[in-house]
């Protein structure tokens, strides 16, 4: 009787935590009334974004964004996880990514001559579930 009692806790506690996750690609803020994106009369609430004053000559190409439109992993991780990987672990510098190796030959040709195996580890078979039955149910 303990185990069913328990058991059902859990799940309300799933069914809760479930209901507190966002659904995907959908904001997290959103705004009702005039603060909407498609109100009419936003614009004489929400300040328009500065107009650059900037003349160009000609030849001359527009400047690029002032925030770009993804940010780089580095920059993700840095703000996700407090961890600033472009710092070097042992003297402090910063690390640049100096190249991405996406050929096989390339990739194993980099890691036989920093002296690391070549080849994956074997794949081992799966193991089978630990208990077949349930003591409760």
């Amino acid at each position: 009787m303990g185990r069913r009692i328990c058991c059902c806790l859990v799940l309300e506690l799933i069914e809760k935590l479930a209901a507190l996750i966002p659904p995907p690609r959908l904001n997290l803020v959103r705004y009702h009334g005039i603060l909407a994106p498609n109100a009419h009369e936003r614009s004489q609430v929400v300040p328009a974004p500065p107009s650059p004053t900037v003349s160009l000559a000609p030849g001359d190409s527009p400047a690029a964004p002032l925030r770009p439109h993804r940010l780089p992993w580095a920059a993700l991780l840095a703000r996700v996880f407090a961890l600033d990987v472009t710092v070097c672990p042992d003297c402090g510098g910063r690390l640049r990514l100096i190249a991405a190796l996406t050929d096989p030959v390339s990739v194993r040709g980099y890691l036989h001559g920093v002296g690391l195996p070549t080849e994956p580890p074997p794949l081992l078979p799966a193991r089978a579930p630990p208990q077949q039955a349930w003591d409760f149910a």
